[in-house]
């Protein structure tokens, strides 16, 4: 796959002027393109600096940027800044589908002095493998980008952790970013107490070479809303391809109903290095279905997760949250937003 055109910002002078064109611009290709979408106005975030103790190193995060969980983007990097001992020395990278000029602009004037490069991820390819899942949101061609960012990114960034945009973190990133992976191309947190054999369907159970995909391993679930990569190991080991396969044999053979997920599993389960679970507190936002409200897991917490179908400030603003919204609310940095704390 050939590299993918990408979008960076520096130091941006005369936001004001910045913002009427960015506002006029977007507003016109909005209009074109049949879109009306009010984008949220925030607060600009605190200039978080580095600690004396801080080298050059560089923390390198990628996520997705969409206009429609764009409050929940801005949260999750509040929460990182905020807890991380060197700040300056983490670099976002955004991969974005629809260039959306006030999207751009909200981050700039939100976080002034943060370190990103936005690119643009062309869906051509990914299109005509997308399956149709339990949720539509989960079809986005946004949730495949994590299976490009190998071939996204540039060939220097080494190690990179992906994070999804419904979650904050409460702990220093660069303990996240400091695990050991031993050698496997990918480490995130397991859980084998979860009925694997219901990711798929019985046309895979079923099927007797298919049903032999996990021979010799023992594949767990893990979340792919927080992982650790070693890039170099997943463009030598083609691991794009692998799970592009996958999504193949998904289209004739209905093999799960899930998204993105899936082909995942089937590629890495049983063969990720399996982090403290502390990592990934994840289906806060309730199960996939219904949404329903779920609590805490035990154990200590260093990363808050809303996967499912319940975002939080969505529950906050319509007046109904689950008890777990309010630990998100702190870090919500929307001006409209009546919960968010003061600067």
């Amino acid at each position: 796959m050939s590299r993918m055109a990408f979008w960076s910002f520096s130091s941006v002078p005369l936001v004001g002027l910045l913002s009427l064109f960015f506002t006029t611009a977007a507003a016109a290709a909005s209009l074109r393109h049949g879109i009306i979408r009010n984008v949220p106005i925030f607060r600009e975030a605190p200039a978080f600096r580095n600690g004396e103790t801080c080298t050059a190193d560089r923390v390198h995060v990628a996520m997705t940027l969409d206009g429609n969980y764009l409050r929940g983007t801005m949260a999750a990097i509040q929460s990182i800044l905020q807890h991380s001992t060197c700040p300056e020395n983490v670099f976002f990278h955004f991969l974005w589908v629809r260039h959306e000029a006030e999207v751009f602009l909200s981050i700039k004037s939100t976080f002034p002095y943060l370190n990103f490069k936005a690119y643009r991820f062309d869906t051509i390819r990914i299109r005509r493998l997308i399956s149709k899942s339990i949720r539509q949101t989960l079809d986005q061609p946004l949730n495949y980008a994590r299976i490009y960012l190998a071939d996204i990114l540039p060939s220097n960034v080494n190690r990179l952790i992906y994070l999804d945009s419904d979650l904050v973190m409460v702990d220093d990133i660069s303990k996240l970013w400091g695990v050991n992976l031993n050698e496997k191309v990918l480490a995130a947190p397991e859980y084998c107490h979860a009925n694997f054999t219901s990711y798929f369907t019985e046309a895979f159970w079923s099927n007797p070479k298919l049903a032999k995909t996990f021979q010799g391993r023992k594949p767990c679930y893990f979340n792919t809303g927080v992982m650790v990569v070693d890039m170099e190991k997943w463009r030598q080991g083609d691991y794009t391809q692998k799970v592009e396969d996958w999504m193949i044999v998904q289209k004739q053979k209905k093999i799960y109903r899930l998204g993105s997920l899936p082909p995942f599993l089937l590629v890495l389960a049983g063969n990720i290095e399996p982090i403290d679970h502390r990592w990934n507190q994840h289906g806060l936002g309730g199960d996939n279905v219904e949404g329903k409200c779920r609590s805490l897991h035990p154990g200590p917490i260093s990363l808050l997760h809303w996967s499912g179908k319940g975002k939080p400030w969505l529950r906050l603003d319509s007046r109904k949250p689950c008890n777990v919204d309010h630990l998100w609310a702190p870090y919500d940095l929307c001006r409209s937003s009546g919960h968010s704390l003061e600067e």
